[in-house]
């Protein structure tokens, strides 16, 4: 009977060794960061976190807001022979929204400022009359003696430019788009020096066409680019001024 009693005592003991092992295995792999099971955890966390990361870079690069497309040209080509040359400036989206396909396809609309300026061929000099009709008129006091002579179209506009770009490899990308233009202020400039005076003339309130559209297109490679820019529609309103259309322009563009 002793002996039996101290085997019950013994198997006891056992037990609460066991289970005391038991215990302290789990409490250290609470603790400990490199036991498997906490690892495990952690990996799935990390998992997670990392794929909520992917999809909102994912979806934060589908739209965004931005300015670009600062140029400068030079007509190529007009369609009146009193013109000698065109000058245009402008930033094509002083502010615009874009969405990428994350597949090399970007479609943007924007707003932006332009500004272009026909030249005159000498002796050709714009005037208007008092029904607000523009034409062309040769300089006063004998033109032959005059100096620094020159007659400018000037006009200013709010454009609109709907454009989609595509990439091609590495950094070169094409874009084409189309251009709704607001012609809000338009002027003629004229300007003479006749003994040794200078003389001046500035004629606004010309009835132009309010609203035209311009096609576009550019090939860039990284930040620069060139461009070309076909404006179809005349300027003028009919008989309020020559016919001006027709004009290609080819430039430099930064930033498209």
């Amino acid at each position: 009977m002793k002996k039996f009693a101290l085997l019950l005592v013994a198997i006891f003991s056992m037990a609460q060794m066991s289970s005391a092992a038991g215990d302290a295995a789990v409490n250290n792999n609470a603790t400990n960061p490199e036991s498997p099971a906490v690892a495990a955890a952690d990996d799935d966390d990390n998992n997670s976190s990392s794929l909520l990361r992917k999809t909102d870079a994912k979806i934060n690069k589908h739209w965004s807001v931005f300015t670009d497309g600062f140029y400068i040209g030079m007509g190529i080509k007009h369609n009146w022979d009193a013109i000698n040359n065109s000058f245009e400036v402008g930033l094509l989206n002083a502010v615009g929204v874009k969405y990428s396909t994350l597949h090399g396809q970007t479609f943007s609309l924007g707003a932006g400022i332009h500004h272009r300026s026909y030249s005159m061929k000498r002796p050709g000099m714009l005037m208007r009359n008092d029904d607000g009709v523009v034409f062309l008129s040769t300089y006063p006091n004998n033109s032959n003696n005059l100096k620094n002579r020159s007659s400018n179209l000037n006009y200013w506009t709010v454009q609109f430019p709907l454009i989609f770009r595509q990439h091609i490899a590495s950094k070169l990308d094409i874009a084409v788009g189309g251009i709704l233009n607001w012609n809000t202020y338009a002027r003629v400039d004229n300007h003479y020096e006749w003994n040794k005076t200078d003389y001046d003339t500035h004629y606004k309130g010309l009835k132009q066409n309010k609203i035209n559209i311009d096609v576009m297109g550019c090939l860039t490679w990284d930040e620069f680019g060139i461009y070309c820019r076909y404006t179809p529609s005349n300027f003028f309103k009919e008989k309020f001024g020559p016919e001006i259309k027709n004009t290609w322009t080819l430039g430099l563009i930064l930033g498209l």
